[in-house]
This record gives structure tokens, C-alpha cells and sequence, in this order.
């Protein structure tokens, strides 16, 4: 397989997730809002946060209102990780590509596309209708890619974008809520912060098989243990980091005999790491200092994929940034810096 093409699968995958993920940020986040008591601190700051994006916002809407956060999340141009903007990407990756994905691939991603571009009558529904239609086009993109594509390369890349993303995007809002949505000790086990556990729950998409697993109280405890090292729900942390690693071993087809690369050795240890402890252990040492680690640990396994895989061997050491349009570049962080991930043209 030609390495853009690998690239560009993997990219599609990621946009695609990214833009899933960020359209249930908001819908349940406008949700929420309607249930916070008065005076208490609204959803809509944290959720930039947890997209990374925070000083581009703080540059672009200085006042910081909730509307302006939701145009800044689903619909700015200048932001490079809104819904808008990820469907556009994925949508031009997919047009690079389209001998290789199937045809119902492209007529999913191409009708989400125009539906977002040029619907007048779409931007007419009221938000929650909106956030919902997206985030069902993207879910049933990734049932056609499922449905359609043959379990050779191109969907194995596919399914690499999306688990890293994935991964990316839980350990993000489960971080924010730690240690943004409520610094005030006094709040923690009232209404308002079990309102904001569940609200955490539906965010990721894991409320009902949250309560299937738990039968007892919502606890910060018992969220994380089950966002993190649940084996078996395929948004935990665990579950995509053992993917990742099944997907890694398929794409390397034949293991070279001897000492194990780089990337196969921190897709092993992250994913061990995850695999053999406990969240009591987590918690003791800091939740956060351990979150921050693994979306490091995210990165560089993004940078080793990218360097083995997308880029010529002869050309990786003397690499530079491509220079593309914004609306072809986004911006994939961790809790503190930004990582410049540009999609390929």
C-alpha cells in the first residue's frame, strides 16, 4: 500500500472520530446547561479545554459565551478541530483516495459534508437536532467502513486513526472533569457534581453500559476505573490501547526476528501498562500526572506510526512541516502543548 494512502485512511478515521466526539461534547453539554442551579459553573469553558483549544479561542472570542463557545466547537472556519472543519478534511482525504475506500465510503462522508456546507434548512433545526444528525453521520460512517471495506490494510489504518483518537478523546474529558469542572471541594458528592458525573458518562458515550456493569452510586472512582480500564467497552482507554497494539502486529505482518522497534516497544508497554493496574493505584499516584503521561505516550506512538509508515525512509530524517491551506490542518494536543498533524494533500 502507498504510504499517502495509508496516511490518508488513517487521517479520514481520526477527523471523522474527532468530529463525533466533539458533536456529543456539545450536545450533552447543552443538555447540561439547562440543568446546572443558577450561579453555578456552566459546561462550556471546560469543554474548549478539553478540545486543547483554549488560547486560540481565548484569541478569537475574548468575551467567552456559551453561544460563542458552541460556534467555536461546530462551526469557526478558524478553528481546525471543529466539526466543520474535521468533516471538510476527511471528506478531501477521502476524495484523494477514492479508488481505494468504497463507494458508500465517499457518498456517507460527501453527504455530510454538503449537508454541513451548504443546508440552509440544517442550520434552521434547533442545536440539539444539529449535534445529533452529525453525530449520527459519522456513526454511520464508521458502520459502512465496517460493513464494507475488506479487513486488509486500508481497513486496518482506518482502524488505527480511530482507536488513537479515541483514546485521545476520553482520557481529555476525563482529565478536564478532575481538575476544571469543579475545583470547589464543597461541591464534590452534591447534586450538581453526580448531575456532572453522568454528564461525563453520556459525554463518552458510556452511560448505559456504565449502569449495566455498576449498579451502585455514580462515583468519581468507579468513572474512571470504568473509562479507563474497562476492558470490554470499546471507548475505554484499555480496550482501544489493546486494539491498537492487535492493529499494529497485523500491519507489521512478519515481526523481525531480534530486539523490538521502537514503536512496538511503547505500543507494548503503554498498552501493558493500562492492562496490569488498578485504579486505586492511579489515584494514589495522580490521576492526572497518569492521564498526562498516556496522551505523551499517544503521541509519540502517533509520531513513531508516522515516521515508520507514512514517510520515505530517505526523506524522515530531513523532514519539514508541509505547508497547507488551515482549513487542511489540525491540531492534535495533549493536556499542555500542540502537535501540529497535518492531513495529506
Amino acid at each position: 500500500m502507498l504510504s499517502r494512502v495509508a496516511e490518508s485512511l488513517y487521517w479520514i478515521n481520526r477527523y471523522v472520530e474527532r468530529a463525533e466526539n466533539v458533536s456529543r461534547f456539545v450536545e450533552v453539554s447543552e443538555a447540561m446547561a439547562l440543568d446546572c442551579p443558577p450561579g453555578s459553573a456552566e459546561p462550556w469553558l471546560p469543554l474548549v479545554d478539553a478540545s486543547g483549544d483554549r488560547e486560540l479561542f481565548d484569541r478569537l472570542y475574548p468575551e467567552g459565551r456559551p453561544e460563542q463557545v458552541v460556534e467555536f466547537l461546530v462551526r469557526a472556519e478558524a478553528n481546525p478541530n471543529s466539526v466543520v472543519s474535521c468533516i471538510a478534511i476527511a471528506r478531501e482525504n477521502a476524495r484523494q483516495i477514492r479508488d481505494v475506500i468504497t463507494t458508500e465510503m465517499w457518498e456517507q462522508i460527501n453527504d455530510l459534508y454538503w449537508t454541513l456546507l451548504e443546508s440552509d434548512s440544517f442550520w434552521h433545526q434547533p442545536p440539539q437536532e444539529q449535534l445529533r444528525e452529525i453525530r449520527r453521520g459519522c456513526q454511520l460512517f464508521y458502520g459502512i467502513t465496517d460493513a464494507t471495506l475488506s479487513r486488509d490494510l486500508s481497513w486496518q489504518f482506518s482502524r488505527l486513526g480511530r482507536l488513537i483518537e479515541r483514546a485521545d478523546k476520553t482520557t481529555r474529558i476525563l482529565d478536564v472533569k478532575y481538575f476544571l469542572l469543579l475545583p470547589s471541594t464543597e461541591e464534590v458528592g452534591g447534586v450538581l457534581d453526580e448531575l456532572q458525573w453522568i454528564s461525563l458518562l453520556r459525554t463518552a458515550g458510556a452511560y448505559q453500559m456504565f449502569r449495566q456493569s455498576q449498579q451502585g452510586v455514580i462515583t468519581p472512582r468507579a468513572v474512571a476505573a470504568f473509562l479507563l480500564l474497562d476492558p470490554s467497552f470499546p471507548r475505554s482507554v484499555r480496550y482501544c490501547l489493546d486494539r491498537i497494539h492487535e492493529t499494529l502486529q497485523v500491519v507489521a505482518a512478519s515481526p523481525v526476528p531480534g530486539k523490538p522497534d521502537a514503536l512496538e516497544c511503547l505500543s507494548g508497554l503503554t498498552r501493558a501498562r493500562w492492562s496490569y493496574t488498578g485504579i486505586d493505584e492511579l489515584i494514589a499516584g495522580g490521576l492526572h500526572e497518569a492521564i498526562d503521561a498516556l496522551q505523551q505516550d499517544l503521541n509519540n506512538l502517533h509520531e513513531l506510526i508516522h515516521s515508520r509508515y507514512f514517510v520515505l525512509p530517505s526523506l524522515a530524517a530531513a523532514e519539514e512541516p508541509a505547508a497547507v491551506p488551515p482549513a487542511q490542518a489540525s491540531v492534535s494536543v495533549t493536556a499542555t502543548s500542540h502537535d501540529l498533524a497535518c492531513a495529506p494533500a
